[in-house]
C-alpha cells in the first residue's frame, strides 16, 4: 500500500441496478458517504428491482476493457472494488488489466450466488473467479460463496465460516472477509481473516460484531460493505480500522433503511443516513406514541 488519501479515487467494476439499491449504484453511493470520489466502468446492465433480477445484458468484452482504459489513462486510481463479472472472458480482462494498473486497494466482492441459492456462474467462469482471487487484497464471499470457494458444504456456525475463511486465505494468499450475515441469532458478526505466513489454525483475525438487525431492506449490503470498505482502506492504510469504520456505518445504514420505502421487496438501505443526521436535513423520527413536540400522541 502507499500512504492515507484523504480523498481516494476509488472505481467500481459491477453491473447496474436501476432501482438503486445495488450494483454501481450502490457502490457510488457507498464511496461517497465514506469520504472517497466514486467512478464506475459497468460490466453487466441489469433489468432488476427490489423483488428480483429479470434479465441481464452483458455489452462486448471489448467496451469492457475501453472503459477500464480510459479511466486509468486519465484518473490515478487508489482503490478498486470489484462486483458482479458473470463472463470467463469479463474476468480474464479485468484480471489483465490489474496486472498492468496494479492499483495498491482491490476489493473483490465474487458475485457467484444469487439470493435464491441459484450458481450465477457456468464452471469455465467460476474457474477464472477462482483465478483472480490471489490478485486482489480482499475477496468478500457471502457464505454460499465462500463455501464455493473453498469447495465444501456451506458452514452451519461461526466457527466452521472462519476455518473455511482460513483455508481460503492460505489457499490464496489474500484477505477474506467472513460475513455472518447469512447466520441465525441475535449478533451480526463479520471478520478479516489473514493466514499468509501463519501455521494452519493460527491466522489472524480481526472481528468486528453487532446487533443483527430486524428489516428485511438489505438489498445491496454486500455491495455497499465492499466498496466502503474499498473507500476507508484506501484512506486509512489500515484494514482493521477500515474494517470497524465499515460495520458502524453498515450497520446505521440498514438499521434507517425503513426510512426509504423503496419498492415492495427487499429495499435498499440508508447509505447517506449518517451524512443527513448531521447536515439536519432528515432528523429521527420520533418514538412511537409520541408527538414530535415529545409530549404523549394520541
Amino acid at each position: 500500500m502507499t500512504g492515507p488519501r484523504e480523498i481516494p479515487r476509488v472505481l467500481s467494476i459491477a453491473g447496474t441496478d436501476p432501482t438503486g439499491g445495488a450494483g454501481i449504484q450502490a457502490d457510488l453511493k457507498s464511496i461517497a458517504a465514506n469520504g472517497g470520489y466514486g467512478m464506475a466502468v459497468v460490466t453487466a446492465l441489469v433489468a432488476q428491482n427490489t423483488r428480483g433480477v429479470r434479465s441481464v445484458h452483458i455489452p462486448p468484452v471489448s467496451f469492457l476493457v475501453e472503459q477500464l482504459d480510459a479511466v486509468s489513462d486519465d484518473v490515478t486510481i487508489d482503490a478498486v472494488k470489484i462486483g458482479m463479472l458473470g463472463q470467463a472472458d469479463l474476468i480474464e480482462a479485468v484480471a489483465a488489466w490489474l496486472a498492468r494498473v496494479r492499483p495498491s486497494v482491490i476489493v473483490l466482492d465474487p458475485v457467484m450466488i444469487a439470493t435464491s441459492g441459484d450458481r450465477l456462474l457456468d464452471a469455465s467462469a467460476e474457474a477464472a473467479l477462482r483465478a483472480l482471487v490471489p490478485l486482489v487484497h480482499l475477496v468478500t464471499p457471502n457464505l454460499p460463496e465462500l463455501a464455493v470457494l473453498v469447495n465444501e458444504p456451506e458452514a452451519a456456525d461461526w466457527a466452521g465460516a472462519l476455518e473455511q475463511g482460513e483455508r481460503l486465505s492460505r489457499a490464496c494468499g489474500t484477505r477474506v472477509l467472513v460475513k455472518g450475515g447469512h447466520l441465525a441469532g441475535p449478533a451480526c458478526p463479520d471478520a478479516l481473516v489473514d493466514a499468509a505466513g501463519t501455521e494452519p489454525g493460527r491466522a489472524r483475525i480481526v472481528q468486528v460484531s453487532a446487533p443483527r438487525i430486524n428489516t428485511v431492506n438489505t438489498h445491496g449490503t454486500g455491495c455497499s460493505m465492499s466498496s466502503a470498505l474499498a473507500t476507508l482502506a484506501a484512506r486509512h492504510r489500515d484494514w482493521p480500522r477500515a474494517l470497524t469504520e465499515t460495520k458502524a456505518w453498515l450497520s446505521d445504514s440498514v438499521a434507517s433503511a425503513d426510512r426509504l420505502e423503496v419498492g415492495g421487496g427487499h429495499g435498499p438501505i440508508n447509505h447517506f443516513h449518517a451524512l443527513w443526521a448531521a447536515a439536519g436535513t432528515h432528523p429521527e423520527p420520533p418514538p412511537r406514541g409520541l408527538s414530535p413536540s415529545g409530549s404523549a400522541g394520541p
